[in-house]
């Protein structure tokens, strides 16, 4: 009878537990307990971010050729126009002497042709002259035939016949110069053309020789050369990149945030680094939105000053702010946002004994705060860890 009555109150302890709540105890040492505050909430986002050069250049070759000299080192520093390499390229030196060669024969081709119209123009200008010349005889001839047709020594028929031949010659003359006024600008339109086609050739050789100064490659800024992917004897294509130099006047810090601030970030925002107790201001100079492995990209440049000894690849943590300091209901951050998704939380109650599971609302966040939109108040204390181990029970025993 006893084990019966045991057994009956046993199971109506399971049932009593199975239709209530869930509940786990805990020990009070195990989990941090904070409290929800109204505070200024600042929003930011805290990453690490990379030193780099403010720009990286490419070298590229500029005439294809084989690697004749190698002159400057990897990690060497760097002048304007300071030479790096030498190559050489025989297809383009035998080019270059047959367009000068070709040049040559045609400049000499034009000055024969030229001296050609030259002499041709003296010719239509004798016989412009000449014609001339005998139109102002036939001219006085006519006159004169006038004065003896008065005087009665020639008659009336010779007159005519004279007036008719000076007609004739008057006319094939006007004829005669206004050809060789038109041949006389012809010349000239040719002559014309023919320097400007040697000109052109003798820019092609110019352009031609300067190809030459091409297979010499140079520092286009002043920088590091960072790498040099060419060894001697190796042959190389035009416009192949075959370096790069990197400026090193200034530096960009780079960091990879995550896609949830991609749609608040932009151009011009003000961030900053610590470093050994100064605080240097920067400012974001490009934003890549480019989403990739759930990350994009961000460059960052220094304002004004900059921390002293800085170096490729080192990393500092870049705070960037998104907006100006408000004021907020506000609680630390944990790692009950990872398990519930910020969805709830374990809120005490009065005594401190007990903590029931309670919706909330999370607005922003940064890398200490979350911004409570709904759920909690002011003066309120939950549990923002330990939550792997709590499962998905309803209330919490606290010991």
């Amino acid at each position: 009878i006893l084990a019966g009555v045991s057994f009956l109150l046993f199971l109506v302890f399971v049932i009593i537990n199975l239709s209530g709540s869930k509940k786990q105890r805990i020990d009070k040492e195990k989990v941090i307990i904070a409290n929800v505050a109204e505070d200024h909430f600042l929003d930011y986002v805290d990453a690490e971010g990379i030193v780099q050069p403010i720009l990286t250049i490419r070298l590229n070759t500029l005439e294809a050729g084989i690697v004749k000299e190698i002159i400057a080192e990897e990690g060497s520093m760097l002048k304007r126009d300071e030479l790096i390499l030498t190559l050489q390229n025989p297809e383009l030196e035998r080019v270059i002497e047959e367009q000068q060669d070709e040049w040559e024969k045609q400049r000499l081709l034009y000055q024969e042709k030229k001296v050609e119209m030259e002499q041709k123009s003296i010719l239509l200008q004798q016989q412009s002259l000449q014609a001339r010349y005998d139109l102002s005889r036939m001219n006085k001839d006519l006159q004169l035939g006038e004065e003896e047709y008065k005087m009665g020594v020639k008659s009336r028929a010779q007159l005519d016949v004279q007036q008719e031949e000076f007609d004739y010659r008057n006319k094939s003359t006007l004829l005669q110069l206004e050809g060789l006024k038109r041949d006389s600008a012809a010349t000239l339109l040719r002559q014309d053309l023919m320097d400007r086609e040697l000109e052109r050739a003798r820019k092609n050789v110019v352009h031609a020789r300067s190809r030459m100064d091409n297979l010499v490659v140079r520092a286009p800024v002043d920088g590091q050369l960072s790498f040099l992917n060419v060894t001697q004897g190796q042959r190389v294509g035009s416009s192949e990149s075959i370096g790069e130099i990197k400026v090193m006047d200034n530096f960009k810090m780079h960091i990879n945030l995550s896609e949830y601030y991609i749609d608040r970030l932009t151009v011009g925002l003000p961030a900053s680094v610590t470093y050994q107790g100064d605080r240097f201001p920067l400012r974001v100079s490009k934003v890549v939105p480019e989403v990739k492995d759930r990350q994009f990209r961000v460059d960052l440049v220094f304002i004004d000053n900059q921390p002293d000894n800085l170096r490729i690849g080192k990393s500092y943590r870049v705070q960037i702010e998104l907006g100006q300091p408000e004021s907020a209901i506000v609680m630390p951050r944990g790692d009950f946002y990872q398990h519930t998704g910020g969805q709830w939380i374990y809120k005490l109650n009065e005594a401190g004994d007990r903590a029931i599971r309670t919706p909330i609302t999370i607005g922003r966040q940064n890398p200490v705060q979350y911004e409570i939109i709904s759920g909690l108040e002011p003066g309120d204390r939950v549990v923002v860890n330990g939550y792997a181990s709590f499962g998905d029970v309803d209330e919490l025993i606290i010991k």
